[in-house]
């Protein structure tokens, strides 16, 4: 895998209502994030490919989030529809056969990355849902396949990311999300279960780090943006 430029690493969540949010938050944030995760909300809004060109256009990377999952000729012709936008990374669900056609699908610089498991479920979750392993198994399990697929990376969160790097190839892009400045005991409650600090979660092994809350809802966005990035710098440089 090719150097990752540090200030690459923090990727912020565009979870916003609509597109002109989310050119006023890339504005304030100007030089502080060169890398935006555009996800469902806003896919359900108008303006969204607009949105995404127009941060191509400023040399910004896209993560298109969307959780690809369909019949796999679907996914393909989708993949293909994103890859002719210069897309950096998009997600797929850990199906097999989703997995493959995606990945076979891909063009240019774009990367497949596959979903593990949520950040949002912890193991009373799993078990409702049927699932006869612990998280740890289930996402190194899924990270393997994804892998097999020929997916480049996985969507995982931070207290999984050592185990994977312990029994996957470096060659695997870990993203993770969940990403909390600051301990579990400190912050307040959300829907994100299974959380980490930005220092934390880069020492685990993590490429990039996903943050959304923290930096939107903070008083001065582009000072929390910048906080992190300075906090992921001396991560990788302790590593």
């Amino acid at each position: 895998m090719s150097a990752i430029p540090d200030n690459d690493r923090l990727i912020f969540a565009l979870d916003v209502p609509d597109a002109d949010d989310a050119r006023a938050l890339v504005e304030t944030l100007g030089d502080a994030v060169t890398f935006y995760k555009v996800g469902l909300e806003l896919a359900m809004a108008p303006g969204y490919f607009e949105l995404v060109d127009w941060l191509k256009a400023r040399g910004k990377k896209v993560f298109v989030d969307v959780k690809l999952f369909d019949v796999p000729a679907t996914v393909a012709a989708a993949v293909r529809r994103l890859c002719a936008r210069d897309i950096d990374f998009i997600t797929v669900h850990g199906n097999q056969q989703v997995m493959e056609a995606a990945a076979a699908a891909r063009s240019g610089a774009s990367r497949i990355l596959a979903v593990t498991a949520l950040t949002s479920l912890d193991q009373g979750d799993l078990d409702d849902m049927g699932f006869a392993c612990d998280i740890e198994s289930l996402v190194l399990s899924r990270a393997k396949r994804a892998l097999q697929a020929g997916c480049d990376g996985v969507i995982s969160s931070g207290m999984e990311v050592a185990n994977l790097r312990a029994h996957a190839p470096d060659k695997l892009i870990a993203i993770t999300p969940g990403i909390r400045p600051v301990a579990n005991d400190e912050r307040p409650p959300d829907d994100q279960k299974r959380v980490m600090t930005p220092a934390a979660a880069i020492a685990a092994g993590a490429d990039y780090l996903v943050v959304g809350r923290p930096i939107r809802d903070a008083a001065d966005p582009r000072e929390v943006a910048l906080a992190i990035q300075n906090e992921i710098a001396e991560a990788i440089a302790a590593r």
